[in-house]
């Protein structure tokens, strides 16, 4: 998994970020199983992608509710 880069979070739609957090979630389950045999930390990098693209979502639909 290449690292997300917030330039082009943002660019994506609401939608696209949704179905790409849905990816990345079934990639860390992944990442866990393969963690328990080899011991590498993937999972922590897949965890703050999917923290950043939440609260992108997040900060985006408070702007919306202000605009009304």
């Amino acid at each position: 998994m290449a690292k997300l880069k917030i330039k082009d979070m943002k660019n994506s739609s609401n939608e696209e970020r949704m179905k790409k957090i849905e990816e990345l979630k079934f990639e860390l389950v992944k990442a866990k199983a393969s963690a328990a045999k080899s011991g590498t930390s993937k999972a922590r990098d897949i965890k703050k992608t999917i923290a950043r693209m939440l609260t992108l979502n997040n900060q985006e639909n408070k702007k919306g509710v202000g605009n009304k």
